[in-house]
């Protein structure tokens, strides 16, 4: 039988479809490839995220008003919210929902200390977790003077410019003279009451320690004859021999004759202006240590730490 010749495939004849599995395959490449590509741009996003944040974290902060600096009071009890909200308001920091962040990444979320802090211009945020997590806080000192009256003391407290309030004028003599640290925004009368309540715990402590057979019963009376030595001389090696004069007048039963008792009297602890007159040592007051027998009514001012433990435990002399 004889067989009929091919005809060649016609140019117009349609191409043959691949095969099934072939189409398959290369739609799951296709597949992979974008998904591949979605995860690279995906990558490459959070790497821009984590760049731009760390750039955030450890980069120029915010200005401070006219390049200076600004300052911030985080008050105690403050949590992680207020103070992330706090440093935003104040514009120390450019993101609070990165400071949150970074407090908690970093561990600082429960270190975070209250107070006063003080952040130069363009400070990081690194360098602001970090001050706030070490509590490097701005310290305000009120310095009172040894010997000044309870009313002076009180005038100091009322020109400092980060306390509050008003401070009644304490007793005499009832001050320890101190440098102390205060607080921005405390009221005036609680830093007075530290200062009371310094000099009871310490004369608590001098008085249990006293010399036994010293001229005076009480420990007020001690701390009246002290402000006296104190006003004596503003040198604290010549104050236990002051104090000894002082006690062997008065168990001998001898008068005082102290001139700061009789300038007292007459200033109240203010300068005299001039020296003291005649007139004046025997002008009748009952600060008049020349006129009067034994103390003066109340102390002449507040006497320092030196003082009092040398009137409470003055040198043995004749």
């Amino acid at each position: 039988m004889t067989r009929s010749p091919r005809r060649p495939p016609s140019r117009n004849a349609p191409a043959r479809r691949a095969p099934s599995r072939a189409r398959g395959l290369s739609a799951g490449r296709q597949l992979a490839v974008a998904g591949g590509s979605a995860l690279l741009t995906l990558a490459a996003i959070v790497v821009l995220l984590v760049i731009g944040a760390m750039w955030i974290y450890h980069g120029p902060g915010p200005k401070a008003p006219n390049d200076g600096h600004t300052v911030v009071l985080l008050r105690p009890g403050a949590g992680l919210q207020e103070i992330a909200g706090t440093l935003k308001h104040e514009g120390v920091i450019g993101s609070s929902p990165l400071f949150l962040f970074a407090a908690q990444l970093s561990g600082s979320a429960k270190r975070l200390k209250a107070g006063e802090y003080d952040f130069p211009s363009h400070a990081s945020m690194a360098r602001v977790m970090g001050d706030i997590r070490e509590g490097r806080i701005v310290h305000h000192m009120v310095t009172i003077p040894e010997g000044i009256t309870a009313e002076q003391a009180v005038d100091i407290l009322m020109k400092s410019d980060v306390l509050t309030g008003a401070a009644p004028v304490p007793a005499e003599g009832s001050i320890l003279p101190e440098t102390y640290e205060v607080r921005r925004g405390e009221d005036r009368s609680a830093v007075l009451q530290r200062m009371m309540e310094a000099r009871d715990t310490l004369l608590r402590t001098l008085w249990s320690q006293r010399r036994p057979d010293l001229p005076y019963t009480t420990p007020e009376e001690a701390v009246t004859l002290a402000s006296v030595v104190e006003k004596e001389t503003a040198l604290p090696s010549e104050r236990p021999r002051i104090a000894a004069v002082f006690v062997n007048r008065l168990q001998k039963g001898m008068r005082l004759e102290s001139d700061p008792t009789v300038i007292y009297g007459i200033t109240r602890g203010q300068p005299l202006g001039h020296g003291l007159r005649l007139s004046e040592l025997t002008s009748p007051s009952a600060y008049n240590t020349y006129l009067n027998d034994g103390l003066p009514p109340t102390p002449i001012g507040n006497p320092g730490r030196a003082s009092l433990a040398a009137e409470l435990d003055p040198p043995r002399t004749t």
